[in-house]
């Protein structure tokens, strides 16, 4: 009878026992972005104790840089000319297209001096600001043309063939 009634009590001994040991936590100072609990080193750095709540710090795995090492993906190779040709192809449509638009927009721009719109004749604002925007998507078809010239340089095989 004896057995039976100790046992509930040593149960919550043990689990007073172990639960203290989670919230017992020595003094923690922080030192700017850095937490210590080395009373000798906080007072070194003039560091603030920390009175409210649990600090939880994770340490830095040993050997981290600030770039992410990224597994070099291998292909076999004919896969991989397959996945070349089809960049190609994309990118010199890309192309195509874009130096289709850009000579549309050029006849539309006018060297600078595109015809004025029914609208436009009073109101030599609203000009301006068609003007400003045709420059404005000329030179950004422009760099359009370049940078996927650029990209199809890059592909094995070298140049683009769409001028």
């Amino acid at each position: 009878m004896t057995r039976k009634l100790l046992f509930p009590y040593c149960l919550w001994l043990l689990i007073a026992l172990a639960g203290s040991g989670v919230y017992a936590q020595d003094r923690i100072y922080r030192c700017g972005n850095e937490y210590t609990n080395i009373v000798t080193r906080a007072q070194e750095k003039t560091c603030t104790l920390i009175t409210t709540g649990n600090v939880t710090v994770v340490p830095a795995e040993k050997g981290s840089s600030s770039k992410v090492a990224r597994p070099a993906v291998r292909q076999d190779a004919p896969a991989q000319r397959v996945k070349d040709i089809e960049s190609r192809t994309i990118l010199e449509a890309e192309l195509k297209k874009a130096q289709t638009q850009l000579v549309l927009i050029k006849q539309e721009y006018n060297g600078g001096e595109p015809e004025k719109l029914s609208s436009e004749s009073r109101d030599n604002p609203k000009y301006q600001d068609r003007k400003a925007e045709l420059k404005a998507r000329l030179d950004r078809t422009e760099a359009d043309i370049t940078s996927l010239r650029r990209e199809i340089g890059r592909l094995p095989g070298g140049v683009a063939t769409a001028q």
